[in-house]
This record gives C-alpha cells, sequence and structure tokens, in this order.
C-alpha cells in the first residue's frame, strides 16, 4: 500500500536515508534543485498544479509529495540487538499523528534506540507523522507489536526497567527516577493515559510535578521532559 511523504524538510531527510520513492510529484513553477539532486534519475516526476497536490494531501506539502511502498517498522529483536544507550519509548494507545511525530522526533534528538507502538488502538506510522518528525520516521527504528504487555515483558527478562508517566499517589517526582539502568519509557493516550494492564506491569511510576493550573502536560511533550532527564542526568 502506497504511502506520501510530503513537504521539503521530510522529503529531504528521506531521501538523505539512501531511500528513493516510487513517484514525485512537483509543483510546477517551483524550485526543487535540492531534491532533484538526491534522486535518482529513473524516479518517475510529475509536474503538476498546486490543486492536484492538495487532493492528495490535506497540510503543507510544500509544492512536493514522494509516494512511498510504505513505512518501515522493525523487528523488536533487531531494536534490541542494535542498541547503544539501553532506551526504548513505549507508546499506549496513542491516536494523535502529530504527537507520535513530535515523539520521533525527541527520540531521534535524545538517541532513543527504538520507539514501540501498539497495533490496535494507535495511529501508525503515515504522511502526518512523517511531516510532523521532520525525518526522524526514517531514523528512528519503530516496532509494532500485537501484545504491549507480553512486550513489556519480554524487555524485562532483557534487563529492562519499566517506567511509565502516570499521575498517582505511588508514582515518585521523575528527578527522583535512577537513570543507570537499561528503561523502557512508557507514555499514555492523549485522553486516557496509560492503560490498566500495562499500568500493571510497570515497575516504577513517575510523575512531572504541575506548578500552575493544568493538571497535566501533552504527552509529547512530558515525554520530551522525561527524555531529556534522563538523558542528562546519565551523561
Amino acid at each position: 500500500m502506497s504511502e506520501y511523504i510530503y513537504g521539503k524538510n521530510a522529503a529531504i531527510a528521506y531521501l538523505k536515508e539512501n531511500n528513493q520513492p516510487h513517484h514525485v510529484y512537483l509543483q510546477k513553477g517551483g524550485h526543487f534543485q535540492d531534491v532533484e539532486k538526491l534522486l535518482n534519475k529513473n524516479v518517475p516526476r510529475s509536474f503538476v498544479t498546486k490543486q492536484d497536490l492538495d487532493k492528495k494531501i490535506r497540510g503543507n506539502h510544500q509544492g512536493i509529495i514522494l509516494e512511498i511502498e510504505g513505512f518501515k517498522y522493525y523487528d523488536l529483536e533487531a531494536i534490541l540487538s542494535a542498541s547503544k544507550n539501553n532506551l526504548l519509548v513505549m507508546c499506549d494507545q496513542i491516536e494523535d499523528p502529530h504527537n507520535l511525530g513530535a515523539i520521533l522526533r525527541t527520540c531521534d534528538a535524545t538517541g532513543v534506540d527504538g520507539v514501540i507502538i501498539g497495533k490496535h488502538r494507535s495511529v501508525g506510522l503515515n504522511a502526518t507523522v512523517s511531516k510532523v518528525s521532520t525525518g526522524a520516521i526514517n531514523t528512528v527504528k519503530v516496532a509494532q507489536v500485537t501484545n504491549l504487555v507480553q512486550t513489556l515483558n519480554i524487555l524485562k527478562e532483557r534487563g529492562y526497567w519499566v517506567v511509565a508517566a502516570e499521575n498517582g499517589v505511588d508514582a515518585i517526582d521523575y528527578t527522583q527516577l535512577k537513570v543507570d539502568m537499561p528503561i523502557v519509557l512508557v507514555v499514555g493516550s492523549e485522553g486516557k493515559g496509560i492503560s490498566r494492564l500495562v499500568k500493571d506491569a510497570a515497575d516504577i511510576l513517575v510523575t512531572i510535578p504541575m506548578r500552575g493550573s493544568v493538571n497535566s502536560l501533552n504527552v509529547s511533550v512530558a515525554t520530551g521532559v522525561l527524555l531529556y532527564d534522563i538523558i542528562s542526568r546519565r551523561n
């Protein structure tokens, strides 16, 4: 099934990873020399109107759309075998592609070894995730699994500690978390948070204290706060 990558930054990031699309759609009259330099000569190109591009994508395509076969998922074992920083992120029932894209962008910036998402009740890799991630969708390994709890049990057997971001009486301040251990950071959905079974599988619950009137941060912002605290204290 074909997928689209759109926007200059996302397209260039995809091509710089030595990927090639099936087809490229460029807006007539646009300047895309930097993109065309990265394209193989045999990749078909169509020069079309802005209206034609608008019909393909709901978003700011900036005059360029790449048609690809599909976004790549990785096997969990492949992620673990290539692990360098003993740091993973699991997204539990995150449905907003903007949040997943922002999380991937932060994971790339902080050196996360891989991201785990569920096959059900979760957004998968798509054009919007790609655009928001500004290319991180091509550099961060993503595994899509059927059962998050079983996956957490596998990770525990491999020495990972399951740290879930969740408000609650038994949650500790995130700055009190010991970080010198393999960690899989679990973050929950925008409305419901982490599901009960996943929460029950966690070894440690952490919370970010809120000093103002709102009771929580956006999930992608919270993920950024937690990841940067982990890597800064490790360093």
